[in-house]
């Protein structure tokens, strides 16, 4: 047969001629019956990870983990960069002035502080001509777990983060972070938020025991954008749930940004597992009482990660519901809030409180509106803050332009949270 010569197979043939006859007609029933084969694939992934979920932190789960604490570290090591996987051709790595008190993050540079290449603090990293950023390894991982670093001087342990947001605006891994008096309260609640919805989720305590992480996985990349729609969904449904965990939760996503500011890395997350927050029990996965996992590896060789489809089915279903940040747009840029998701009335119907309400309910009027909510539930207090709040569109216009929004909340909130009372203003 001649280069670029068709020949079809004989038992075949027929079949193909038929289909050319009538192809709208063939086309549009296939169509039809991928969409189907596609809707009951998607099925049955959910009901894959609703039941790996059940089994999160069990024993047998965990009994039958791939990576223990008894494996090897290349294991450990494995295991630990397809969870907490981020950039890989730069990574932060944490410093302290023992003379100022101070401490943060800088990316691993080989020139940090060359005299005469080094132009650092006046000159940011990522705008520094001559960056010589380490790349993450193997053996950058396995001295962040052992706390020390051998090519580097000094006693200081050797502690790393990771920058989440790949190059592409899409993330292994969606987490959030709370600190504070409340931070477990928070925290437990975002967790049950997850479990309600059949998303497998970790919990961290972190290094300075005073905060924590949730942290949720995915199983291939996922666009950032749709991992924040994630994480704001689950955190407007813990809002109805618990008002205390606030609209500033928002704010601490990782990653932070739906997509790569210019000449930046992202926000960074500091990674677990520091050794020496270890030896204090902290920088480590907790249960639902707060209490460490006793074999931490056999955990996390346990959890599911969520597929980018499920993610996908989930916030889409989430923005159908307006149940993403339950909170409105400004006025004057209602009609660019993604309009073809409003109805056709162009009035969004929020849902009902389903919880009782009490008959009669104390206002005090003063200098804001003050709302007696010991006999309110919380789904209703939580509607009482949102109707004092908007979305920030100096936010979404940073972000759509690529600046940094560091200084610029999600969400301003002109309501305020008392022990008993709600102030609206």
């Amino acid at each position: 047969m001649a280069f670029g010569e068709r020949r079809f197979c004989p038992r075949l043939q027929p079949a193909i001629l038929s289909g050319m006859e009538d192809g709208s007609e063939d086309i549009a029933m296939l169509r039809a019956q991928l969409a189907a084969l596609e809707e009951s694939r998607s099925s049955l992934t959910r009901r894959i990870e609703r039941r790996a979920l059940s089994a999160v932190g069990s024993s047998m789960a965990i009994s039958s983990a791939a990576v223990t604490a008894a494996s090897p570290s290349a294991q450990k090591v494995g295991l630990f960069q397809r969870l907490f996987a981020g950039r890989t051709d730069v990574f932060p790595v944490r410093w302290e002035n023992s003379g100022t008190g101070r401490s943060g993050y800088s990316p691993a540079c080989r020139n940090e502080w060359v005299r005469g290449v080094c132009d650092k603090p006046q000159v940011k990293c990522g705008e520094c001509p001559n960056q010589a950023f380490v790349a993450v390894s193997d053996d950058v991982i396995a001295s962040h777990l052992r706390g020390k670093d051998g090519t580097r001087r000094g006693d200081a342990p050797f502690i790393c983060g990771v920058y989440p947001l790949l190059a592409d605006d899409t993330c292994w891994f969606l987490a959030a972070d709370f600190d504070g008096g409340e931070w477990a309260a928070d925290a437990l609640a975002l967790f049950e938020t997850c479990r309600l919805n059949s998303v497998p989720a970790a919990i961290e305590r972190s290094r300075s025991g005073d905060g924590g992480h949730v942290w949720i996985f995915f199983s291939r990349p996922v666009s950032a954008r749709e991992a924040r729609l994630l994480g704001a969904s689950l955190l407007t449904q813990t809002l109805e749930r618990r008002p205390e965990i606030g609209f500033s939760s928002y704010d601490r996503l990782f990653p932070s940004q739906d997509v790569m500011p210019r000449g930046g890395f992202g926000n960074l997350i500091a990674l677990p597992l520091q050794r020496p927050a270890r030896e204090y029990g902290n920088s480590v996965f907790v249960d639902e009482r707060l209490q460490p996992f006793a074999d931490q590896w056999a955990f996390l060789a346990s959890l599911p990660r969520l597929s980018p489809q499920v993610v996908k089915d989930m916030v889409t279903d989430a923005q159908a519901k307006g149940r993403v940040l339950g909170v409105r747009m400004p006025v004057e840029d209602e009609d660019s809030d993604e309009p073809w998701r409003r109805l056709p009335s162009r009035q969004e119907q929020p849902e009902r409180v389903a919880d009782p309400l009490p008959e009669r309910l104390k206002i005090t009027l003063a200098d804001g509106i003050y709302i007696d909510r010991l006999a309110l539930p919380p789904s209703m207090v939580a509607r009482l803050l949102r109707l004092a709040a908007f979305q920030n569109p100096e936010f979404y216009r940073a972000q759509a332009m690529r600046f940094t929004t560091h200084d610029k909340p999600r969400i301003v909130s002109c309501a305020s949270l008392h022990r008993r009372y709600v102030e609206l203003p």
